[in-house]
């Protein structure tokens, strides 16, 4: 009989899980209490990229989180993500030589960019700076799209998706998980997936399983559908901005987004004013405002690195992190082979939700 796997959580993490769980035969179910996609995956800048990290392993995860993307292309060409590139200027002089060499030291694909280059490619910009860097490998998801797409996948090899349905609990007999409790009934399963980003914690506590996570709430300003404006990820000092397939201009309302510790948002229409300015700044014959802003709780642990795997009673397994859109693709491959396979992935040691645990 088909492993019974429940998966608390319908963003990009438990959406690419549940698709690889699920064409290798596992009897898969997603539970998600609002709408899937929705959440923190549907409101992200949707950047692939290995250009941001905070060490060496942490790079090689999110190069391999790029490389699983192209994979899982290949076989989904449908999927709603592309490679544009990134121009890159965020700092100059010297911090853009040491970005260049750590990046070209790790192999990474860079390359230097005059002013006269960048204008070329950036005609409607203004106020370029004499140097840039280039990262052609990189890419975008339209995230909420995607894991549409991804459950859609899994569903047609068998799984099966809730959707409007809150997880109460995790049920336990011995020391082992059994399923799920909702106020709709309980979820019977063999292993549990917990997936559910900043829910995590108030479901594993009542385990004895500890998770701390950070507060690092994010704002994206979107524009109206405008002509072609930019193709590549843009990422300058004052703000990072890329252009969807509808044309809108989206802009994390903080600039260097990735790293931004800001712990509360206490005037999302006034920040987003402030980039609308930025990127009036930025394109002067821009003709359009923003249109929307969309806030999210992003899913961040509190050492700011991934908590994935094995944790508290047998058969759970967590699956917490931030950034969900470089690292969706490599995480559901390798949470299926450690889960299907029974092996560990030397690649996660250092991820380990045992890091968090008292004692």
């Amino acid at each position: 009989m088909a492993q019974r796997i429940a998966i608390v959580g319908a963003g990009l993490i438990g959406a690419s899980i549940a698709h690889q769980l699920a064409r290798r035969g596992a009897a898969v179910t997603v539970i998600e209490a609002g709408l899937p996609g929705q959440a923190a995956s549907g409101r992200s800048f949707g950047w692939l990229n290995a250009s941001f990290f905070a060490d060496e392993d942490h790079y090689r995860l999110r190069l391999a989180g790029m490389e699983a993307w192209r994979r899982l292309k290949s076989g989904l060409p449908g999927l709603r993500l592309r490679w544009p590139g990134c121009l890159w200027w965020e700092e100059q002089g010297e911090g853009l030589d040491r970005m260049r060499r750590e990046l070209r030291d790790l192999g990474y694909p860079v390359e230097r960019l005059s002013g006269a280059d960048l204008a070329r490619r950036l005609p409607d910009f203004a106020g370029l700076p004499e140097e840039a860097l280039a990262f052609p490998s990189e890419g975008v998801a339209e995230t909420g799209a995607v894991v549409t797409q991804l459950l859609a996948a899994a569903r047609e090899q068998g799984a099966r998706v809730m959707s409007g349905v809150a997880v109460d609990g995790i049920t336990v007999s011995g020391s082992r998980v059994t399923g799920l409790r909702t106020a709709q009934g309980d979820i019977a399963a063999d292993r549990v997936i917990v997936a559910a980003g900043t829910g995590s914690p108030g479901l594993l506590a009542p385990l004895g399983v500890e998770l701390p996570m950070l507060s690092r709430p994010g704002a994206l300003m979107h524009t109206a559908p405008l002509p072609p404006i930019v193709s590549q990820v843009v990422v300058t000092p004052d703000l990072e901005l890329r252009q969807d397939e509808e044309g809108r201009l989206i802009v994390p309302t903080s600039a260097a987004h990735q790293g931004d510790t800001t712990e509360a948002v206490t005037d999302v229409a006034g920040m987003a004013d402030e980039a609308a300015a930025r990127l009036k700044r930025l394109l002067p014959k821009l003709a359009a405002d923003w249109e929307q802003v969309v806030l999210a709780m992003r899913p961040v642990p509190g050492d700011g690195l991934p908590a994935v795997g094995r944790a508290g009673p047998k058969g759970l397994y967590l699956a917490v992190m931030h950034s969900g859109a470089t690292l969706a693709a490599i995480i559901g491959e390798i949470v299926a082979q450690e889960l299907l396979d029974d092996v560990s992935a030397p690649m996660l040691k250092r991820y380990r939700p045992g890091r968090f645990q008292a004692g």
